[in-house]
């Protein structure tokens, strides 16, 4: 019996993943799922790039503003989630299409990875309480070189999760690819770095022209703490620097520009070591349309 088809649409930020999922949905019946984990926060919009309804265009989405930013949502959250979120889609025998730039969480419902099951330990923790960031990821330097190399050496949460797990098991365990119940296709864009590179200029500014540094004010006077936004990602870490006076607004521009830029090239990276992405320059959408038509009724596929 074969699989149920899902796909993915993968590349790096403001490449056009969120433009070609909409796209795809609308001409092939599809429902689109974020993998992204910071658009599962409520209030986090302009910061995180979600997706508008208007943009959305009438389709469908899935695990957007279902999570309490103050509370740090995981990838094995996502996992459950977005398994029952593409069981429902296909029970309206709608096609489900995975768009985000969290490919960690991609790879988990792809079966690549799999999160080690090791409890919280609030003891543990608790002695990780007084370490600030650049220590805890020294100390991972030191354990696991190889998980330092991947994670972000900012998020907190993470680092004290990859300590509590090498406490626990001696070391964060290697990836053992499980496999996966559906049957995928993940379409990649493979974008001109001078053209992704503008797209991230020309972006940044709209979403401050839009009211950026308002909606961090507005979360922060809500209650999400400083400590918090750091965690959230390069938009709240330097929006929140900047209103603490710590950095001027042109450093804040200069700052989120060049680690976005950053940002993009450690995904491209990440995603040029998956063999199974089918390449496409942006605009290239009839040669997308005729792959995925095989995907979807080829009797062989």
């Amino acid at each position: 019996m074969s699989k149920p088809k899902a796909i993915a649409v993968v590349g790096p930020t403001s490449s056009g993943k969120t433009s070609l999922s909409i796209t795809l949905a609308k001409k092939f019946n599809g429902e689109v799922i974020s993998a992204d984990s910071r658009q599962v926060y409520k209030e986090l919009d302009l910061g995180t790039g979600k997706v508008t309804v208007e943009e959305m265009d009438g389709v469908p989405h899935h695990l957007l503003d279902i999570a309490d930013p103050s509370i740090q949502y995981n990838a094995a959250e996502f996992e459950l989630d977005a398994t029952a979120a593409i069981l429902d889609i296909q029970s309206r025998n709608h096609l489900p299409i995975i768009a985000g730039g969290t490919f960690f969480y991609l790879d988990m419902l792809r079966g690549k990875h799999k999160v080690p099951a090791v409890p919280p330990n609030n003891t543990f923790r608790l002695k990780l309480a007084s370490l600030s960031n650049e220590e805890l990821f020294a100390e991972l330097e030191r354990l696991d070189i190889s998980r330092a190399e991947t994670i972000d050496q900012h998020n907190r949460p993470r680092l004290i999760r990859a300590l509590e797990i090498i406490d626990t098991l001696g070391h964060v365990p290697k990836v053992k690819e499980t496999g996966s119940p559906y049957d995928w296709l993940v379409i990649g864009i493979n974008i001109d770095k001078l053209i992704l590179h503008k797209n991230i200029h020309d972006r940044i500014n709209q979403r401050f022209d839009a009211g950026m540094v308002t909606e961090v004010e507005t979360l922060h006077k809500n209650g999400l703490s400083y400590e918090r936004m750091h965690e959230l990602g390069l938009e709240y870490r330097y929006i929140a620097m900047y209103l603490q006076r710590q950095i001027s607004y042109q450093d804040m521009l200069e700052k989120l520009e060049t680690k976005t830029r950053q940002y993009a090239k450690r995904q491209m990276t990440w995603l040029k070591k998956d063999q199974e992405i089918e390449w496409f320059e942006p605009g290239n959408e009839d040669s997308v349309f005729k792959l995925v038509e095989g995907f979807l009724y080829d009797s062989n596929s």
